[in-house]
């Protein structure tokens, strides 16, 4: 694969990382499986981590009033639990048991959501299921980036406005991803080729936040929620299939 095709990859992940910053989660899981076709994955997640923390500065900024205070008293102090978990099982995690698990739960939760006869009345903040899949969100975030579907499947039965929804996943992450900078360090340091690399990417990262915070922001509710399901579901069969062909 040339640098040029790299490059190409490498802008892509990061504007799928800006456009999930600015609001459209599910997307952003696409870039480290982008990556991984020219380098391995724990090397694309530590490629694409300082992509993260800058976008979340932006993203942080524009949904800095919209966001549900209730779950993230609960997600938050799990989250970091998570990524703590993570870290002292990183050696010996199998990547691809954590994306087996993690797609099966988002297919079943699809599923589920899709097919069943009658809708459900929504649900409120739950301490016992948000500290299970805030927990959950931070280690698999700390693994592969891989942190959207535990929180989606906490967080759509509560069917938030739009934007609450979209600035909770936001601050969430963002607090998740700074704590991930010195395990990160710690486990594979950065060199300065990488931070180089990842200095060249964060326009393209920047330009998406703006554009998926414009796009939530147009977007009507019902087709907003559609398009984090199909994602998640898109992106859980990925992970699968990743594991499994």
């Amino acid at each position: 694969m040339t640098f040029d095709s790299y490059f190409v990859l490498a802008e892509s992940a990061a504007l799928l990382v800006g456009l999930s910053k600015g609001g459209l989660p599910s997307v952003g899981m696409l870039a480290v499986p982008l990556l991984s076709l020219f380098m391995p994955p724990m090397k694309a997640a530590v490629l694409l981590l300082p992509i993260y923390v800058i976008s979340d500065v932006v993203s942080v900024w524009l949904y800095r009033k919209d966001f549900s205070l209730p779950n993230l008293k609960i997600l938050v102090p799990a989250g970091l639990l998570g990524v703590f978990i993570g870290w002292l099982t990183a050696s010996f995690t199998s990547e691809s048991a954590v994306k087996l698990m993690i797609g099966c739960m988002g297919v079943g939760f699809c599923l589920n959501t899709w097919l069943r006869k009658s809708p459900k009345e929504k649900q409120a903040a739950d301490t016992k299921k948000g500290w299970f899949w805030g927990t959950l969100s931070g280690f698999t975030s700390f693994i592969s980036h891989a942190g959207g579907p535990p929180f989606q499947i906490y967080v759509l039965p509560q069917r938030l406005p739009k934007v609450q929804f979209a600035g909770t996943a936001t601050l969430l992450f963002a607090i998740i991803n700074a704590a991930k900078i010195l395990p990160y360090q710690l486990l594979q340091p950065y060199s300065y080729d990488d931070l180089m690399r990842a200095a060249e990417l964060v326009p393209f990262a920047l330009i998406g936040t703006v554009l998926g915070a414009y796009i939530t922001q147009k977007i009507a509710d019902i087709w907003f929620y559609r398009l984090v399901q199909t994602g998640l579901f898109i992106v859980s069969l990925k992970l699968i299939a990743d594991v499994v062909l």
